[in-house]
């Protein structure tokens, strides 16, 4: 076989190993978009369940606070920890990537939460204030806003999961830092947060 042949296969393999490379490679990187946008999503309903709660709040004080006595302190916990909350900033459009400004966000949410909980075993020792039509309904929608925020955070790690897993798997390892992915923080899990909050109340009794 003359030099030229030779030349020529191996031009044509070359080019044949750089075509499935770059297929190959272009597969990677169509993957780990599609999960990144996957993990923006779920943090997008995240954020959207999170603000829910917390449209709701002022209502829900300004209704607490028109019953006789109520312990203003509680209502001011509340207030500050829904302030607190603003407080925190997070990039526009994805999902949190820097673990340190991630927990800031969570530990202000369960500070929320804590508050929210605390402020409703209060108003149990205010009949008059449970029978009033307007807080059984805030209490209705605060129960399924926690359940949702309990539902879509559980969605958000199996997103972030599915990502973190691919960023960090052959092949897809060697290319991840070269396209911008990196490893992002999940919600950890605390003592009861399997379920949302109680905020049951019992109507039955009579005022």
């Amino acid at each position: 076989m003359s030099t030229g042949k030779i030349l020529l296969l191996a031009f044509g393999a070359f080019v044949a190993f750089a075509v499935v490379l770059g297929l190959a490679v272009a597969g990677i990187f169509n993957r780990l978009v599609s999960l990144q946008q996957g993990t923006d999503a779920a943090w997008a309903q995240v954020q959207n369940v999170y603000q829910r709660r917390a449209d709701l709040i002022p209502n829900l004080v300004n209704t607490v606070a028109g019953a006789a006595n109520f312990e203003k302190s509680t209502l001011a916990e509340v207030v500050e920890a829904r302030a607190s909350v603003g407080r925190v900033t997070l990039p526009a459009g994805t999902a949190p990537m820097d673990p340190q400004q991630f927990r800031q966000f969570e530990q202000a949410q369960g500070q929320l939460g804590a508050a929210l909980s605390r402020l409703l075993v209060v108003s149990e020792r205010y009949p008059d204030l449970k029978a009033t039509a307007a807080f059984r309904d805030l209490q209705v929608q605060l129960e399924g806003t926690e359940n949702r925020i309990t539902v879509e955070r559980g969605r958000f790690n199996e997103a972030v999961q599915a990502y973190n897993t691919s960023i960090r798997s052959f092949p897809a390892t060697l290319f991840a830092g070269m396209f911008g992915h990196t490893v992002r923080p999940y919600f950890t899990a605390t003592p009861g947060s399997e379920k949302a909050p109680e905020v049951k109340f019992d109507f039955s009794k009579k005022a």
